[in-house]
């Protein structure tokens, strides 16, 4: 339906020349003698179940949505050994959302696994959109399936009312299935990247990578904390296929690890690639989204046991051919051997390309031992709730049809907005509004509720075509910018 949005605002970013860890010293972080709330759910599961080889609990899939179970195949071995998921048909309506009330108010990671339903007789593949908290930052593509990376999307948001909304939105093309939904807090302050990071940013997982190992890896098989997330880590002995480059391990303690706000763990830097005496420089290269902002977070630790002092290892870090950061010297920068660094810059990208460049300039070869991309997402402003709540109102006084769907936000995702309801942004409140609904021929048999006249920025309704029963609700003149009845 017809979307009115604000002008378009840039999210400006003030772009750190360096961020040596520990970037945030003097930050209060989080209160490690509590454990970080947490909720892992196995969407389509009657019964918690627990999966190994970590005992992991996934609570039972209950109170959250609506939609269908069915039994789940794993197209991808990385994700996690449960037998069910949930799926939402288009006849359900075209978005369908998990609701998770009583989350504490603070800083998440939401990860989700997709699966496909264990039934040739199905469109195997769906294709949809996935938000949280109203902002999209997730797009499921033909092919996903056979992609280990893109069989799971993850985002970094802020939770501020004590609940959390995940929502699937169809494409009409197949149904949405989903096979687990994690909800693991974080330090209030992770990953802050520049003045502008904070309840207004969502930050999509774009890659994460732990280089020298070719096993993937959660954080706790790693022997992190949950205050880190759990973060997943694909495992890369190489950076690409035609390098000439090389791993190398250690198992020597490695300094400055576990420290607040992102708590890495040590084992991240007990491996790492290096160039060779043919190919010094390292390369990496990865696909994005053109026109949009990515936070490049680099992790080292001087393992190589034949670099003991400065000026043995000096390189250049290049992003898209500019330099983001010049001479860099771990063991300058650290003060000592098996001690973990991390470099963090945030980057504006015209193309379909983010390229990394590791270019030695003194001693011997580059080296790294960890990357992870994140791409930068303006989160959405919402819709006023008072306004939803009579949205909600009317949906079961209309007996509105279950196509319509209407779950989640009205307004927002902008991509995915309800049908028959039309929005505006009001600048003065920072918020989306109602101005229009368009729910004529319907087939509605109804009775229009009081609470109508709780949308006071309707401009117009059209109900006409319709079997409404009762009278017009007398409040609903109380609606001062109405025009059109």
């Amino acid at each position: 339906m017809r979307q009115r949005s604000p002008a378009v605002l840039q999210l400006r970013l003030w772009l750190l020349a360096v961020s040596v860890w520990p970037v945030f010293l003097g930050v209060l972080a989080a209160d490690l003698s509590k454990e970080p709330f947490t909720i892992r759910i196995s969407c389509g599961s009657f019964d918690d179940v627990r999966t190994s080889p970590t005992n992991t609990l996934w609570y039972r899939d209950f109170g959250y949505t609506g939609g269908r179970f069915a039994n789940a195949t794993r197209p991808s071995f990385i994700i996690p050994p449960l037998k069910t998921l949930r799926y939402f048909p288009l006849s359900d309506g075209p978005e369908n959302c998990y609701n998770i009330n009583n989350v504490p108010n603070g800083h998440y990671q939401v990860r989700l696994f997709f699966s496909l339903l264990d039934n040739p007789s199905l469109d195997s593949e769906p294709i949809f959109d996935v938000s949280v908290e109203g902002t999209l930052f997730s797009s499921l593509l033909l092919g996903w399936s056979s992609d280990d990376e893109k069989t799971f999307a993850e985002a970094l948001v802020f939770v501020q009312d004590s609940r959390l909304s995940v929502c699937f939105h169809s494409t009409g093309h197949g149904d949405p299935s989903i096979l687990s939904i994690e909800v693991l807090q974080i330090d209030d302050n992770s990953y802050n990247f520049s003045p502008s990071w904070g309840k207004g940013t969502v930050l999509r997982t774009a890659k994460r990578l732990k280089c020298g190992s070719g096993k993937p890896a959660f954080d706790e098989d790693l022997h992190g904390i949950s205050w880190g997330g759990d973060r997943f880590w694909l495992g890369l002995q190489t950076l690409s296929s035609s390098s000439d480059d090389q791993s190398i391990s250690t198992e020597n303690v490695i300094a400055e690890t576990l420290l607040a706000p992102n708590f890495y763990p040590q084992s991240l830097y007990q491996s790492a690639i290096v160039g060779t005496d043919r190919q010094p420089s390292l390369s990496f290269e990865m696909d994005v989204t053109p026109n949009k902002n990515y936070s490049v977070w680099l992790h080292f630790a001087e393992i190589d046991n034949g670099v003991t002092a400065e000026e043995q290892r000096v390189f250049d870090v290049l992003i898209n051919g500019d330099t983001a950061f010049k001479d860099v010297d771990i063991i300058r920068m650290t003060g000592e051997p098996f001690t973990a660094l991390v470099l963090n810059k945030t980057v504006a990208v015209s193309g379909t390309t983010l390229k990394i460049i590791l270019q030695p300039v003194k001693g011997t070869r580059a080296i790294i031992s960890a990357i992870e991309v994140f791409e930068v997402i303006p989160a959405e402003k919402k819709t006023l709730p008072q306004e939803v709540s009579a949205l909600r109102t009317l949906k079961g006084s209309l007996g509105l049809p279950l196509r319509f769907g209407w779950n989640g936000d009205p307004c927002v995702p902008q991509q995915h907005p309800w049908s028959g309801v039309d929005c505006q942004f009001d600048n003065t409140k920072g918020n989306w509004i109602i101005d229009g609904l368009g729910l004529d021929n319907q087939g509605l048999r109804g009775v229009i509720p009081g609470d109508i006249s709780k949308l006071q920025h309707l401009q117009s309704i059209n109900l006409s075509g319709n079997s409404i029963k009762g009278n017009i609700p007398t409040s609903i003149g109380t609606i001062s910018a109405l025009q059109v009845l």
